[in-house]
């Protein structure tokens, strides 16, 4: 190539060595406690996984109710239960979590920080507020935000810090868009694909239906037991998770001998009861942005019955590679579970469709995308220091120079 043209008149800058030396250092920050299962935290710990496959250092920071769950992962001190979105989460909005968080990021001296949910109270908050590393927001929720609600003022004054906004799905843009504006790059949630060819299928007997989820009034869990009283007596039902109404529930249903309820599960059995399972089932009632349990599911080739909320229409198409009813309604989702339970036609035709689909929502393709992202920003960064070394080099010289022939 060439050398590069100057205007006339200006001095040629200053040659510079490469922009970076060594890996780059990203900081990916949860506001949810790692301890708990949840959506958000799947999604973190899956990337980061994904990242430092690909040689790119990242350092998870996040509340954890107990032992890390990798080495990579940096503890925050322990969660508070939250009300937010409809549900109770793990989140932590104390003192003692930001001073660890603040001197977390002064230690670790990242060139990029990626916040999942900038703006809940805790980590993210404290990073987004106080730290000089670009920042690459993802934003996860739909339906209603109170931090966004009762703090619109701080939160649309620290939204100008970020470098790049994502939000996974149209529903969580919607959301943000709402308080804060601003244009946002929609990335879907990623699935880590390779142990599913690697775990093999739960034992069972009989037709089964597998719901895992919290147990609380937006997963739908009282509407899927209500509608295991009208199948057939041969369905059985794995019930994972807890929540805050597991108890009351479990009272309810005692009768039942065809549920099982599991409580928390590991990674491995859930994958083993996803491909196990005849049904799988997501009867949610609202509050969902994204269907990565569904993506989950086609990924084991597992026949899916879902509620038809818009979250879960981001991934799933009636007919093509799901079920999907009204959210709900009881008689609905009984009919639904009956048809996909026995219909084997039915049920082939939706894993047929599920597993091509599951394909375009690997971990490594997200991974990939977030990637290109944190090179461009980092190296804009470096960029931009070097200019501004090389302008404050231009003014010690003007200044010397200044100094040797007599001039103030």
């Amino acid at each position: 190539m060439g050398e590069p043209h100057h205007e006339e008149g200006r001095a040629a800058p200053l040659r510079v060595g490469p922009l970076r030396v060594g890996p780059l250092r990203v900081g990916m920050v949860c506001p949810y406690s790692l301890s708990v299962p949840g959506g958000v935290q799947a999604q973190v710990m899956g990337l980061s996984r994904e990242l430092r496959r690909m040689g790119i250092e990242v350092r998870v920071l996040a509340p954890c109710d107990g032992p890390p769950p990798a080495t990579f992962v940096t503890p925050l001190g322990n969660s508070l239960p939250t009300s937010a979105n409809g549900s109770i989460a793990p989140l932590a909005p104390d003192p003692s979590c930001q001073l660890r968080t603040i001197r977390t990021l002064i230690d670790e001296e990242f060139d990029v920080l990626h916040l999942h949910e900038p703006f809940l109270p805790g980590p993210t908050q404290t990073a987004t507020l106080l730290h000089t590393a670009p920042i690459i927001g993802t934003f996860h929720s739909a339906g209603e935000s109170a931090a966004y609600k009762y703090l619109r003022r701080p939160v649309l004054a620290a939204s100008h810090r970020l470098a790049h906004r994502v939000a996974v799905s149209k529903d969580a843009e919607e959301l943000v868009q709402r308080y804060i504006g601003g244009e946002y790059e929609i990335l879907f949630n990623g699935v880590e694909l390779d142990q599913y060819a690697t775990i093999g299928p739960y034992p069972t007997v009989g037709p089964t239906v597998f719901f895992l989820g919290r147990h609380e009034e937006r997963k739908g869990l009282d509407v899927l037991l209500a509608a295991m009283r009208q199948l057939p007596d041969d369905v059985r039902l794995w019930v994972a998770g807890t929540g805050p109404d597991t108890a009351r529930l479990r009272a309810q249903y005692a009768g039942d001998s065809r549920i099982e309820w599991l409580g928390r599960i590991t990674d491995e059995e859930k994958v083993a009861r996803l491909k196990g399972a005849t049904v799988f089932c997501a009867p949610s009632l609202h509050g969902e942005s994204f269907g990565v349990v569904l993506v989950e599911a086609m990924a084991a080739d597992t026949a899916i019955v879902a509620s038809g909320l818009d979250g879960y229409r981001n991934v799933a198409t009636d007919d093509v590679n799901a079920v999907l009813v009204e959210p709900g309604d009881v008689g609905a989702l009984a009919a639904g579970l009956k048809r996909a339970l026995y219909d084997s036609d039915l049920r082939g035709r939706l894993v047929a469709a599920g597993g091509p689909r599951a394909d375009e929502f690997s971990m490594r393709r997200l991974a990939e995308l977030y990637a290109a992202h944190y090179r461009r920003i980092a190296a804009d960064r470096e960029l931009r220091r070097h200019m501004l070394n090389e302008a404050q080099e231009r003014r010690r010289v003007s200044r010397m120079l200044a100094r040797a022939f007599g001039r103030p």
